[in-house]
C-alpha cells in the first residue's frame, strides 16, 4: 500500500458562509485545510457546507441551460446511434454547440447487453472501424467482430463524448414535443413546416401530466433536431410518432420483422433528414420507414449515428442561421 499523502495547502474555489457564535453570516477566507489520503484509519476530507454543494451543482447546471436555451444541434437519445452521431459531430466540428436530451436517468439505451441479456455484442464489418477510433477492444471473427461486453463499448463512448468541451447531456430529461414553425427555405405558396427545436421537461413531471395540474415545459431552439429515440417503446419513436400526430407524415411505416441483412444497410443507408430541420437515426427509422429490425447486432447503429452527424452538418452548412433559427 503506497504511504499516507498529507497535503499541504487544499485551496477553495469559493468563500463559503457560515454562522458564528452568535448567528451571523461570517465569510471564510481561502487557505490551506487539514487533508490526508491514508487508508489505515485517517483519512480526512477538506470541510465543506451543504449550502456549497447545492450552488455548485444549480450554478453549472442551470448555467448550462441557460447557455444551451440556443443550441447548434439537439439529439434526442442517448443510446448507440446518438452517442455515435454526437462523438462524431462533436470532434468533427468543435465549433458547435451539441446538446443531447436523454430520458432515463442512465444514458445508453440498449447497448448495455447483446441479445437476450447476455453481455457481448456483435458488430458487424466495417463498422468495427469506429470501435477502433475509439479504442474499444474486440474479437474478430471474419466478418464481424465481437466486444467481451456492451457495456465496454457504451462506457467508453458515453466517456469520451462527456469529455468534448461542446457537448453536454442533460438525463433525465423527456423531449415533450417538437418546435414546429413555417418552414422559410419552402417554394413559395406551400405551407411547409420546419422542426426548429424541442420541448423538455424533467422526465418524471412527464410521466405524471395525468396525475397533477399543468405543469409547462421548457424549450430549445437549435435549427438541427437529430432523432434517436429508438423503436417504439414507452418513449420510442417519439419523433416518428409526432409527425404523424402532427400531420406531417401521413402513417408510421412500422418496424418489420427481423432480417439482419437487409435491416442494417437499410438503416444506415436510410438516416436523412426526414422533415425540413428533423434527422432521423437508428432505430427509430425502422418505425418511420417500415424497414426490418436487426435485433442483437450494433454496427448499424454505429453507422447511422455517423451518417446522421454527416446530415445535421449538410443542413448547417446549406442555410444561414441568426440566434438558432434557420433565416434563409
Amino acid at each position: 500500500m503506497a504511504p499516507a499523502v498529507t497535503y499541504d495547502s487544499q485551496l477553495i474555489d469559493e468563500v463559503p458562509l457560515l454562522l458564528n457564535k452568535n448567528g451571523i453570516k461570517a465569510s471564510v477566507s481561502n487557505g490551506t485545510y487539514d487533508v490526508k489520503e491514508d487508508y489505515t484509519g485517517d483519512y480526512r476530507f477538506a470541510p465543506i457546507e451543504e449550502a456549497q454543494v447545492s450552488r455548485a451543482m444549480i450554478k453549472r447546471y442551470f448555467n448550462m441551460m441557460y447557455e444551451r436555451a440556443i443550441s447548434d444541434v439537439v439529439i434526442i437519445g442517448a443510446g448507440s446511434a446518438g452517442l455515435s452521431c454526437a462523438y462524431y459531430l462533436g470532434t468533427t466540428r468543435p465549433d458547435l454547440k451539441i446538446t443531447i436530451i436523454e430520458a432515463n436517468v442512465a444514458p445508453g439505451g440498449g447497448a448495455w447487453l447483446g441479445g437476450q441479456l447476455m453481455t457481448p455484442m456483435v458488430v458487424r464489418k466495417p463498422a468495427d472501424r469506429f470501435l477502433t477510433e475509439l479504442g474499444v477492444p474486440f474479437e474478430d471473427e471474419g466478418a464481424f467482430v465481437v466486444v467481451k461486453h456492451a457495456a465496454l463499448f457504451t462506457s467508453t463512448i458515453l466517456s469520451r463524448v462527456l469529455a468534448l468541451p461542446n457537448v453536454v447531456l442533460m438525463n433525465a430529461t423527456a423531449v415533450e414535443d417538437l418546435i414546429v414553425r413555417p418552414d422559410v427555405l419552402s417554394p413559395p405558396g406551400t405551407d411547409r413546416q420546419r422542426v426548429a427545436g424541442v420541448v423538455t421537461n424533467w422526465t418524471l413531471v412527464a410521466l405524471n401530466h395525468d396525475t397533477q395540474s399543468c405543469m409547462d415545459p421548457n424549450v430549445i431552439t437549435a435549427p438541427v433536431v437529430v432523432s434517436a429515440t429508438g423503436h417504439d417503446g414507452p418513449m420510442g419513436a417519439f419523433s416518428a410518432k409526432r409527425l404523424v400526430s402532427m400531420g406531417l407524415l401521413k402513417e408510421l411505416g412500422n418496424m418489420r420483422g427481423l432480417d439482419m441483412n437487409r435491416a442494417e444497410p437499410a438503416i444506415v443507408n436510410g438516416t436523412r433528414e426526414v422533415a425540413p430541420g428533423l434527422v432521423m437515426t437508428g432505430m427509430e427509422l425502422s418505425e418511420h420507414d417500415g424497414s426490418n429490425r436487426m435485433g442483437p447486432t450494433f454496427g448499424a447503429m454505429m453507422a447511422s449515428g455517423i451518417k446522421a452527424a454527416h446530415e445535421a452538418m449538410r443542413v448547417l452548412d446549406s442555410a444561414q442561421i441568426v440566434d438558432g433559427r434557420i433565416v434563409a
